[in-house]
Order: C-alpha cells, then structure tokens, then sequence
C-alpha cells in the first residue's frame, strides 16, 4: 500500500517536471521581442544665430560726485532728489564762518598794504628833492625808492590774497558741473560736511554706459572671431548689443560697443567691456543692473534638438545611430535663442544620424529600428 502510493507520487512529480520544461523550450522557440523603432535625424550643414549674455552695470555717461570745497554747515538745499539740473545750477549752500572770516581778513590785509604803499610814496617824494640838494645821500634815496617796491609788492600780494577770498566765497555755493539727474542726498540741513563728504551725485544719462565683463577665454574667442585687422576695426565691425533689464523686458534701442579694457584683472580672470546706448527716455537710471546680449552668427552649423541630449555628470551627450544600434556620444553645444535647439561645435559631423525622441528607454550598444 506505501508502495504503491509513494509510486504514484513520483510518476506525477516527473510528469510536471516534463510539462515545465516543454513549457520553456517552447517559450524559447518563440525568440526575441523584434527591436524597438526610433525616430532619428541626418545631420546637416545650416546657418545659425547664436547669443551671449552678461550681467551688466548701468553708469551715466558722466557720473559725478558732488563734494563741497570747504567745511561748513549745510545752510540750504535748492533741489530734490532726482531733480533734473542743468550745468551751473546751485544745488547747496554751505555756512563756513571760515570763509567769511578770511574775506575780511584779506580786505584789511589790502588797507594795511595800500596804507603802506602810500606812506612809501610819500617818503620817496620827500627825499627825491633832498638827495638832488645833497641834504640826503643817493644811499638813502635807494633805501625809500626799495621801501616802495616792497611795499607795492605788498598790496599785489595783498590784492591776490583777496582775490583768492572772493573765488573761495562762492565755494560756500555748490553747482552742477553738468547737466544730469540728482542722486540721493544723504545730508540735511544743518550737517556738518567738508571736502570727504559726498553731498550728492549727478548723472548725466542722456547717454548711458553699460559695463560687462567677458573671462579670459571668452574674450580671445570674441576678438579672434571679430572681423578686422586691429582692435579698433574689430570694436568698429562688431553688431549692435541688446540690454535686458532687471524686470527681464528687453530696452527698445539698441547699443554698441566701444571699449575693451587693455588688461585682464587678476582677481576675477575676466575683462572689462563698454557699450553705449541712448536714454532720451530716461529710463535707464545709473547704478542699475541688467544683461548685455551679443548675438553671433554661424554658417555651416550642425543644429539638433535640445530633446535629443541629455546630460551625465555636467555633460552634454546624444545617442548616434552606428549600423542597427546606438552609442552614447560627448558632444559640446551651444543653446540657440529659442531654447529648442543646440548648435553642436564638437562631437558630431555631417551625415552623423542621431535619435531624437524617446531618449529615456536608451541604453548604450542597444539595438533599434531607424525610423
């Protein structure tokens, strides 16, 4: 009976192994799933517009700082901050016992002298007619005729000291130098200011400067690139500049550029560049900030879709077809305006295929269908 029954369960434990292993050599005849289709691109040559863009820094074509010339005490405050002021217009007035005190000083100091040199011209009248007499010597004459030189000598000296008080006077009124805009005024009435404070400053923004700065690798590319011979003829040839503002809206005109600083800051490895744009409007404020754009042009460019990158530890790759499979390839781009599209400057040549779409269920040497 054990028998029997230990029998039957032994026919029926190698009657399933049979039907497991028929199940997998039939699941094996079947083969593999075929290879997945993928839509691809055919590199070729097209022309491309590229752009660079930099933090930027608004200055006013003349940006100047208004300090006073004397010590004292501001006494009156003729404009407000952001007045528009034109060149000579007062802006303060400045209380300096100082000065009042060495006007008066100068004007007795001319009394005196002009008091001295008459007393000479009397004593040189007196003597003349006294040494033609032979009453006085010659040696006396020359004495008072020197005692009038030095005396005249005086009263000029006397009269430019004074002159000197006069133009230091209306130093206790401080003007515009140019026309511009006023800046804040951190001093009120009644501050004690002298020569190391700043009052104010005016900007003359009809014209602004917006100052960028390009790395030392950035800036031997620009130059070399740039059409002309000399730098001048380069700064001369290069296009027209746009300036985003801080609110990322892009100012209507358009600007140039005009200087390249002649060296590289050792600080910051980087050099400093100048471009002007025009501000009738006056909206452009010195002191703001924005992003210059240079946009460049490339014939002959290989163009593929941002899509069809993805990045590895801070590098840009892309899938090339070879034969019936893919391979991952480095490559280095730069992005196009519209944010779609590189501009590939290494990596991939002319009649490389690449895919384009369904990039994340690649994998390296895996095999697909072209579509």
């Amino acid at each position: 009976m054990n028998y029997r029954m230990i029998k039957k369960i032994s026919l029926g434990a190698l009657s399933m192994l049979l039907l497991v292993s028929c199940g997998k050599e039939q699941s094996g005849g079947r083969g593999q799933a075929p290879p997945q289709e993928y839509k691809t691109k055919v590199l070729n040559k097209e022309n491309a517009g590229l752009e660079k863009v930099y933090p930027a820094t608004i200055k006013g074509q003349e940006d100047i700082e208004i300090r006073p010339r004397i010590d004292g005490f501001i006494e009156q405050i003729f404009v407000d901050e952001g007045s528009i002021v034109r060149k000579g217009q007062a802006l303060f007035r400045i209380n300096s016992p100082q000065m009042k005190q060495a006007l008066l000083t100068a004007k007795a100091n001319v009394a005196s002298a002009e008091a001295s040199l008459n007393t000479a011209q009397l004593n040189v009248a007196k003597t003349i007619p006294l040494a033609e007499k032979e009453i006085v010597s010659q040696y006396q004459l020359e004495m008072v005729k020197n005692s009038l030189s030095s005396a005249q000598a005086m009263k000029d000296q006397a009269n430019a000291a004074l002159q000197n008080a006069v133009e230091s006077e209306k130093w206790t009124t401080v003007t515009s130098p140019v026309d511009g805009l006023v800046g804040s005024i951190p001093s009120r009435l009644g501050s004690l200011v002298n020569s190391q404070n700043i009052l104010t400053t005016v900007a003359n923004t009809s014209q602004v400067f917006v100052y960028f700065s390009l790395n030392e690798k950035d800036m031997i590319d620009f130059i070399t690139n740039a059409e002309g011979s000399t730098q001048l003829e380069k700064i001369k040839q290069m296009p027209d500049v746009s300036l985003i503002l801080a609110n990322g809206k892009q100012y209507e005109h358009k600007g140039r550029i005009e200087t390249i600083a002649g060296n590289i800051n050792t600080q910051t490895g980087s050099a400093s560049l100048r471009a002007t744009f025009p501000n009738q409007e006056g909206l452009l404020r010195s002191g703001g900030s924005g992003k210059i754009v240079i946009p460049s042009f490339i014939d002959d460019a290989l163009i593929i879709p941002q899509k069809a990158t993805f990045s590895q530890q801070n590098k840009i790759l892309t899938y090339c077809v070879q034969a019936d499979s893919v391979v991952q390839t480095l490559i280095e781009v730069e992005p196009t305006p519209d944010g779609q599209s590189y501009v590939v400057t290494k990596g991939l040549k002319v009649g490389d295929v690449i895919v384009i779409e369904g990039l994340a269920s690649l994998k390296n040497n895996m095999k697909i269908k072209v579509q």
